[in-house]
């Protein structure tokens, strides 16, 4: 397949926003990272997603809307709550699990009763899936279990050939994927952190909010146990953002985890690995959520034998989302200081 690689021009969106109709796939930005398009609606069009990403079938996909209003099509009915998180935190980084209408595949939802739905701040991608008239299934546009991309030749590089259109507009500002908040129960969960954290949303609603007891649990875990476990949020079930080089998490008090990272970096060098780091400034976690994949791809460029990282606080809700993509992306190997 050939791909197109456009900048996003009012002339331009509106091609990529036709091929999207006509049940072709776009690679679009977002704020947060950038997005694979589909029509959330054709389930011919959401399989091809699938193929492009290598991505596993029950790994649901979250629908980007153009407007608020729009998430009628997808939903049956909203509750005061869910209006609420809807006034406080749309457009942006939030995904909000509802109950799906009928029409909305089994291909999208991965054979839930539930789907993920999200209104992006970037106004390209608005602009977009508007301009296609359809809901679009949009999860990160990258190859299944690679760091998601928040630059368009992140994109480019696991996406070319593979896709109809690339929108190659800037580098994401959060860098993260959005939260995922569960509103289909009773009790509203975070199935997924990002910036967007528990204590807005309580702030919000005047209710608690809970966090899945899975995350930041190795899935093997689980497996050994024996539960069986069907996500339904992406992000929660299968290995992801790894790089290609191993990675350890070094964790503990800042000046041991420093020195720990220093003596192992000193010991694989002299066994002639090049060794990566990643240690964020304390406290700086919004930073760390805008360039943790970034860096990442640009140690897979650089060829990188063993990235070295410092864990981060998980006790700041931002901090525990750059965790639970680190902690992934590590595959939960960890070292103790």
């Amino acid at each position: 397949m050939e791909t197109k690689i456009l900048e996003p021009t009012k002339e331009n969106i509106e091609l990529a926003a036709k091929v999207l109709a006509d049940g072709g796939l776009v690679a679009f930005p977002t704020e947060t990272v950038y997005g694979l398009g589909a029509n959330a609606l054709d389930p011919v069009a959401v399989k091809k997603v699938y193929e492009a990403k290598g991505r596993p079938s029950d790994n649901p996909m979250i629908v980007h809307i153009a407007r608020a209003s729009d998430i009628g099509q997808l939903t049956p009915m909203l509750s005061a709550d869910i209006v609420n998180v809807i006034d406080n935190f749309w457009p942006g980084p939030l995904t909000i699990i509802v109950k799906r209408k009928e029409g909305v595949p089994n291909e999208t939802t991965g054979g839930l009763d539930t789907v993920g739905v999200r209104l992006p701040d970037s106004e390209v991608a608005r602009a977009l899936i508007e301009a296609s008239g359809v809901p679009v299934a949009g999860p990160s546009a990258n190859l299944s279990g690679k760091p998601s991309p928040t630059r368009a030749q992140d994109v480019i590089d696991d996406l070319n050939g593979k896709v109809d259109i690339i929108l190659k507009g800037d580098d994401c500002r959060v860098g993260i994927e959005s939260t995922v908040l569960d509103m289909s129960a009773e009790k509203p969960m975070i199935l997924r952190p990002g910036i967007i954290t528990a204590e807005q949303v309580e702030a919000a609603i005047g209710k608690e909010v809970g966090y899945d007891p899975t995350l930041n649990v190795d899935p093997r875990d689980m497996e050994e146990r024996g539960d069986e476990f069907k996500p339904k949020s992406p992000g929660m079930k299968y290995k992801h953002y790894a790089p290609k080089a191993e990675m350890l998490i070094v964790e503990g008090e800042r000046e041991a985890v420093k020195k720990e990272i220093n003596r192992l970096r000193g010991l694989n060098e002299k066994l002639g690995n090049k060794v990566g780091i990643l240690f964020f400034e304390e406290q700086d976690f919004i930073e760390a959520a805008h360039s943790f994949f970034a860096e990442l791809r640009d140690m897979d460029k650089q060829g990188v034998d063993i990235i070295l990282a410092g864990a981060l606080s998980d006790v700041n809700g931002v901090g525990f989302a750059v965790m639970n993509r680190m902690l992934k992306s590590a595959g939960y190997n960890i070292a103790k200081v």
